[in-house]
């Protein structure tokens, strides 16, 4: 069986229906496994639209000296300034609309500028190359992930760091309780095996520093 789009990473087609939720707002909705790069997505037909999306972001609550959000954020932040040197320049990347994490690096000492889709749209920002560049809480939003790992990697100067947060899907058994599947915008899931995938097509070196943050860098020319 197969669906009617592709991997949204790989670009494999999607072959499995992994699983289909029967209760609640979203009942109905599928979610299908990717066999070559075991990435899990929504089918494009059962996504919200850019409005609908807007509207749910607009929502968070995410205030930049709120404390849990920092040490929420420190997770991300202590482990890549540990491998930083300084001074180093870095880019936020779907910062959201109160760029906590920014701040905080800019703070620390890494100078940091921020884009986002729909709250810091400068598309001048992806044109330039940093150090490193945070993507925290981002991917699981992303319907074509390939596209935008490939701006992503051309924005990081050769020894790079490209830091990411999302939690990631474990097993068929676990996945259908998983509190991550009841945000609405939530329609791409990573898997270990979706950064190595990741990692080896991009030809990145990759450090799994927990649970929910992987960091990735760009070997030297």
């Amino acid at each position: 069986m197969h669906s009617d789009f592709a991997c949204g990473l790989c670009y494999h087609p999607m072959s499995e229906r992994f699983w289909q939720r029967h209760k609640g707002s979203l009942a109905g909705r599928e979610y299908w496994r990717c066999t070559n790069c075991q990435l899990i997505q929504v089918p494009v037909a059962q996504r919200l639209d850019t409005a609908a999306e807007k509207a749910i972001y607009d929502l968070h609550q995410n205030e930049p000296n709120d404390v849990g959000y920092q040490r929420f954020l420190n997770r991300t932040a202590e482990p890549l300034a540990a491998r930083l040197s300084a001074g180093a320049q870095g880019l936020d990347f779907g910062c959201g609309p109160q760029p906590a994490l920014a701040a905080m690096l800019s703070a620390a000492g890494f100078p940091t500028t921020t884009y986002d889709l729909y709250y810091a749209n400068v598309p001048q920002r992806l044109q330039q190359q940093y150090d490193f560049i945070t993507c925290t809480e981002v991917v699981e939003h992303l319907g074509q992930p390939r596209e935008v790992f490939e701006q992503l990697v051309a924005c990081l100067k050769p020894q790079g760091w490209l830091a990411i947060m999302t939690k990631r899907w474990l097993n068929r058994e676990r996945f259908g309780t998983w509190f991550y599947l009841n945000d609405p915008t939530h329609i791409s899931f990573f898997h270990l095996d979706t950064f190595h995938w990741l990692a080896e097509h991009f030809h990145l070196e990759i450090d799994y520093v927990a649970a929910d943050v992987v960091m990735l860098r760009r070997p030297a020319k």
